[in-house]
């Protein structure tokens, strides 16, 4: 069983390699304009696609996705036990949404949660994947995906993976997701939510 001291340092490990704003650093690299200046203001991939570059998006999604999935993995090389790989996946998830670089403001953990869900389980991260698809490819909504994905992880969780302390960790992260996009959810019932590859506004 991991103990305490074990289980915070892959805490801020975890945390750690979660908060690296790959939104900005990946606009920096690209001479873009800062993703929190235009849009929704979220330091995440869907904000800098409405930039304009698919590149720059493809990107950040990538290596948000990336940052969950690794830390779980460095976890598990070295002989983690399995609640440590969840404490070290869900705060590199928290790295995300609250990151010290960005003044704990930072992106909405969709790509990072896939990453984490990826940690746990592949077929878990697939079919959660698949649900986002099927509701952003119709409706162009990514938020209204995001939910929906949210709301289906913890029970996949359960079919897939099982460990008490997974669908603790997952259903942790889908709780932060929903409770991130409340502004959204207002706006999707206001019928003023921006769609996927709509133009960036100030």
């Amino acid at each position: 069983m991991d103990s305490l001291p074990t289980l915070l340092i892959w805490a801020a490990l975890g945390y750690l390699l979660g908060s690296l704003p790959f939104a900005v650093i990946v606009s920096r690299a690209f001479r873009l304009e800062d993703p929190r200046r235009f849009g929704s203001g979220n330091p995440g991939a869907t904000n800098v696609l409405r930039g304009g570059n698919k590149k720059a998006a493809a990107l950040t999604l990538l290596g948000d996705a990336a940052k969950g999935w690794l830390a779980m993995f460095v976890a598990a090389k070295v002989g983690a036990g399995d609640t440590a790989i969840a404490v070290t996946g869900l705060a590199a998830f928290l790295g995300h949404v609250f990151p010290f670089t960005l003044g704990f403001k930072g992106g909405k953990g969709v790509a990072t949660a896939l990453g984490v869900l990826l940690g746990f389980s592949g077929a878990l991260a697939g079919l959660t994947a698949a649900v986002w698809l099927a509701v952003v490819v119709p409706t162009r909504y990514s938020s209204l995906a995001a939910l929906a994905a949210a709301l289906v992880a913890p029970g996949l969780a359960w079919w897939l993976v099982g460990r008490g302390e997974a669908l603790v960790a997952v259903a942790a992260m889908c709780a932060v997701l929903i409770y991130r996009h409340k502004s959204n959810i207002a706006k999707l019932l206001a019928g003023t939510e921006s769609r996927v590859g709509g133009r960036k506004r100030g």
